[in-house]
Formats: structure tokens, C-alpha cells, sequence
């Protein structure tokens, strides 16, 4: 039996905690992953799993091995995508990890241009809103949006990110227009759960900073649907224009509190630091900036 395929099989099932999920994963049967991983345990001579009919857990000797494991495999593919370079041509499959908003709309239409560009390519694309460890996970590259504080990552800015505070007319027809970010403590606020100061919203203008604790009826881990919310007249909101442009392009919502700014983000795709950026990473990060840029295309008019 291949032992690239036992380590292979053994990293899945770890990261899945199932053998039936890992064998769906690799697309063989599991009676297969479990040789494969029975056979890599007789050949180390430890055991690496804890086996229940109802769970699959990591011995403490497989967690030292899993992690391991993991950069021999990391290696072995920086090593295949260097000799890869050298011909000009990206191959194998590119995992990259997205917002789920920010990839459904934007990444994943990137896709089929870019596979048309490099046929010897695959993408996996994940899209969750949970942080993503590069250097625990299985990921190329990760697309966040937001400021970057890890200093142990690589990133390359991919485009901003604007942040516009809106509301629907009919919202605005009832309850009024609100003309400072103080006013904003009377109006019913839609809260993104995820956002780093929680309710506080920040504004800018002529360098005076402001700052309110808003509130209302309406909470969500999902822009998106803080967006359709506000759209039915649910109440004010505070969301980037990769989701919102269309809508204010034609009215649907409307900018309040104008010329206070609410501080900007970005794009970025964000790269473990290895010594060798990966052919088919380097080449999918260029695509990307090309197609936002400094001037995305969700901001022309």
C-alpha cells in the first residue's frame, strides 16, 4: 500500500473525525481508509486513533504525528509546485477559503475564468465566516475582508472595502432621516454579529471621529441578510458595497448621515509565509487583483 496514500488518508480522517466522512472525501470506500490507516499504524507501531462506534478521536501520539504529517505533505507539494514554476505552468488543486457573502458573490464567479486561464488546474473553494488557521489547516490562501493583525501571515492587498451606512425609503418614511450619528440611537440599527466592536458604530468627518451604541430588532453572523432586511424597511444599515451597490445604484436603499465616513476596509488575500509561494497560488492571487483592483468593479458607476 502507498504510504503517501496512508498519510494522506490519516490527515483527512484527523481533520474530519470520521472514517466514513474522510472516505467520502478521497471518493473510496471506507473499509479502504480504514486499511490504509490500520496499516500506517502497524508500520509506526503506535496507535494514532481512538476508534468508538460513535467518534474518532486523535491519540496523543497521533496528534504529534498528525501536525507532522501535515508539513511533510506541505513540503512535498512546495517541492512539486517549484519544479512546477520552472515550467510556467500551474497544476493540482488550489484550496482556498472565502467569507461566505464575499465568496458566494464575488470569489466564486472568479473561478471559471480563471480555470479557462490554467486547464491544469482544480479549485476546492470553502466559503465560512469563522477564522481560518493557515498554519493548522489545509488551505492555500484565504480571501478576508477586514484589517489584517496577524503578523505572522503574508497578504496582498486585493481591493478596498467601503463601508456605507443606508436604509430604505420606506424605512426613512416612517421613522425618518437621521442627520449625525447621534440621531442613530432613536432608529432600530441592524447588528452584524461578527463585527469586531459588536454594536458600536465609528464615523469620520473633517477628522472629528464620532462614536454610538446602536440598537434594534434584527441580528445576523450574514450581510446578506442584513441586506434583504434592510431592503423590507427593518431598519439602518452599515454594510460594505461588494454587497449593498447595486441596491444604492438604483435606489433601493438610500446613503444617510452624508459626508461622515465609517472607517474602511479591505481585500486581501492572506498566504502562509513559506519560503516558496506555490506557482498555482501566486497565479490565483494575480487573477484576483486584476479583477478587483484599487477601483473595484462593484464601485463604478
Amino acid at each position: 500500500m502507498d504510504r503517501l496514500e496512508s498519510i494522506t488518508t490519516f490527515i483527512k480522517v484527523a481533520e474530519l473525525a470520521s472514517f466514513t466522512a474522510a472516505a467520502q472525501a478521497l471518493n473510496i470506500s471506507r473499509t479502504v481508509a480504514s486499511d490504509r490507516v490500520m496499516q500506517l499504524e502497524q508500520r509506526l507501531g503506535v496507535k494514532l486513533l481512538h476508534r468508538t462506534t460513535r467518534r474518532v478521536s486523535l491519540t496523543e501520539a497521533g496528534l504529534a504525528y498528525l501536525d507532522r504529517a501535515r508539513q511533510a505533505l506541505a513540503m512535498l507539494e512546495e517541492a512539486e509546485q517549484e519544479a512546477t514554476h520552472l515550467t510556467g505552468r500551474p497544476r493540482g488543486v488550489l484550496r482556498v477559503n472565502a467569507p461566505v457573502t464575499f465568496g458566494f458573490r464575488h470569489i466564486a464567479p472568479a473561478i471559471a475564468s480563471f480555470l479557462t486561464a490554467h486547464p491544469d488546474l482544480g479549485v476546492e473553494l470553502t466559503l465560512t465566516d469563522r477564522t481560518v488557521n493557515l498554519l493548522e489547516e489545509p488551505v492555500d490562501v484565504v480571501v478576508r475582508v477586514g484589517r489584517l493583525v496577524d503578523s505572522s501571515l503574508v497578504a496582498r492587498r486585493l481591493a478596498p472595502c467601503r463601508i456605507v451606512v443606508c436604509a430604505a425609503p420606506s424605512y426613512i418614511a416612517v421613522r425618518g432621516m437621521p442627520t449625525t450619528p447621534a440621531d442613530l440611537v432613536h432608529h432600530d440599527c441592524l447588528s452584524y454579529a461578527y463585527a469586531a466592536e459588536g454594536d458600536l458604530w465609528r464615523f469620520e468627518r473633517n477628522g472629528v471621529q464620532e462614536s454610538v451604541r446602536v440598537s434594534g430588532r434584527v441580528w445576523s453572523n450574514n450581510g446578506d441578510a442584513l441586506y434583504h432586511a434592510a431592503l423590507e424597511g427593518l431598519g439602518i444599515l452599515l454594510n460594505p458595497t461588494f454587497i449593498i451597490a447595486d441596491a444604492l445604484r438604483d435606489g433601493r436603499l438610500v446613503p444617510i448621515l452624508p459626508g461622515w465616513q465609517a472607517p474602511q476596509l479591505s481585500v486581501n488575500a492572506v498566504y502562509p509565509p513559506n519560503r516558496f509561494l506555490p506557482a498555482k497560488t501566486r497565479a490565483f492571487i494575480d487573477h484576483l487583483a486584476g479583477r478587483f483592483g484599487p477601483n473595484p468593479y462593484w464601485d463604478r458607476p
